[in-house]
């Protein structure tokens, strides 16, 4: 006779099990990383970035970055742009139909004049009103592409590729500060392989409360406000420890929207990146790897140990909720549209590893922790509870939790000295503690939330983030 405790007792093995194959998977992510780590850095000078920087025969990169009212920091975040120390490059903004004064700030700052300009559309995008170039030849590597509102990033990147007249490409936000070698890190993996690269990326981090200088950065300091301490865990945890482990087995899944080389000619290919996508970085890398695998083409997407971006996060409640469900509802959109290639033995390690994990441990996670607060609560008004059995098993899962999470400081701090000061430092060691308690159920929400919204179907709407802009160091 099948009974609620029954069922209850089942579904408290399955968790046990889960939990074990979880925490193992996670231990094999911590090697991977480790070995991916000392392996990048034991070759790092083979091809030093030097000889690409001086180079005059090196690999052509377009910078594209859509803009849509961004009229408050749009000539800085230019300016920081066209700081990339190489020899051969543009810098493509795009113009996503802004209703502020976005174009006519570009227009006076950089003298830009509407040029007759070759735009072939080889990916379909809301039509494109116009190229502007500069009559100033310092800003010669400047262009820029004023369109219709496409109503995301993707149809303006879109038209950024399409306009882009070399064979590799970065994506990444307006608002970005890359660091002045950037370029030159992310063309050597395309340099270096025999096989094919289609696209590498590097390590993301927050510049909410760091110092800018000249559109470089000064100072970094840990972030003062309360979402965009988590979040750095959060990056440090995903783009040293999960990527690098990823990229170690070529099963990255994952170059995040705000900053990532690809070869052109394969994103083309592709159909560029999807209009409709909440998740459109996820989807593209989907969706190019699918591509290749039909193509039965062997390729890489390389994953870098570098700091070389600079981003601001959304530092109030409302614009992080509104992200991270944004963000839960393009993970499962992509997973939905890709299902043919789920387990599919023709799609390898994509098919066979990557969709899986992130079905099963990425995925389901949120509505796996719902289920067993669910049935903790019944548990406990209903049956008798070893307590002293939950606790231990409680305190184990906070202790590993807490436990990958400095390993990521610790190879942080190994490998980049970040920090500015012991006292930041101690900072974040001890967010590391609070994060489960505080930050991370907040997450857990937004995932379902936005899981909600994907199987009701209701309208999608990406936002607009408030931004604070830079910190300018003082002399």
């Amino acid at each position: 006779m099948i009974t609620l405790e029954n069922i209850i007792r089942k579904f408290e093995i399955f968790t046990a099990f889960y939990s074990v194959i979880y925490i193992l998977i996670y231990i094999i992510l911590a090697i991977l990383s480790y070995l991916a780590i000392k392996s990048y850095y034991n070759s790092k000078y083979y091809l030093h970035k030097d000889i690409l920087i001086k180079s005059n025969h090196t690999l052509g990169v377009s910078i594209i970055a859509p803009a849509y009212n961004e009229a408050f920091t749009i000539v800085y975040n230019v300016k920081s742009l066209l700081l990339q120390d190489y020899p051969k490059f543009e810098v493509i903004i795009i113009n996503d139909g802004s209703t502020d004064d976005t174009l006519q700030k570009l227009i006076d700052e950089f003298s830009l004049v509407k040029v007759d300009f070759f735009y072939q559309e080889k990916i379909t995008t809301q039509p494109v009103k116009g190229h502007y170039k500069s009559i100033n030849p310092v800003y010669a590597k400047l262009l820029i592409v004023d369109k219709e509102n496409g109503k995301s990033k993707a149809d303006a990147s879109n038209a950024g590729i399409n306009s882009a007249k070399y064979s590799l490409f970065i994506c990444t936000d307006v608002d970005c500060i890359l660091r002045k070698d950037t370029i030159a890190m992310l063309t050597k993996p395309f340099i270096e392989n025999t096989t094919k690269v289609i696209a590498t990326g590097a390590a993301i981090r927050i510049s909410n409360s760091c110092e800018f200088k000249d559109g470089m950065l000064y100072k970094s300091h840990y972030p003062d406000t309360f979402f965009p301490r988590f979040q750095e865990l959060e990056y440090l945890r995903s783009f040293l420890f999960g990527r690098m482990a990823w990229s170690k087995t070529n099963c990255l899944l994952l170059v995040s929207g705000g900053l990532g080389m690809f070869d052109k000619a394969t994103v083309i290919e592709a159909g560029g990146y999807w209009h409709q996508s909440l998740g459109e970085d996820m989807e593209l890398i989907t969706r190019i790897r699918r591509l290749m695998h039909e193509k039965r083409e062997p390729f890489l997407i390389k994953y870098i140990p570098e700091s070389l971006c600079w981003t601001e996060v959304p530092s109030d409640s409302v614009i992080f909720l509104r992200q991270r469900v944004r963000w839960a509802r393009g993970l499962i959109q992509t997973l939905y549209l890709h299902k043919k290639m789920f387990l599919n033995p023709k799609y390898g390690k994509t098919g066979l590893v990557i969709l899986p994990h992130y079905f099963f441990f990425e995925f389901f996670v949120p509505i796996l922790e719902l289920l067993g607060i669910i049935v903790l609560t019944i548990d406990i008004l209903f049956f008798s509870v070893n307590y002293d059995f939950l606790f231990i098993v409680s305190l184990f899962v906070y202790l590993f939790y807490t436990t990958i999470t400095l390993i990521s400081i610790y190879l942080d701090q190994l490998v980049h000295r970040q920090y500015s000061s012991i006292r930041e430092l101690s900072t974040l060691i001890v967010m590391v503690f609070l994060e489960p308690i505080l930050y991370h159920p907040i997450n857990v929400y937004a995932s379902l939330k936005g899981y909600i919204h994907f199987f009701t179907n209701k309208e999608k709407k990406w936002g607009a983030m408030t931004r604070q802009g830079f910190i300018n160091a003082k002399d």
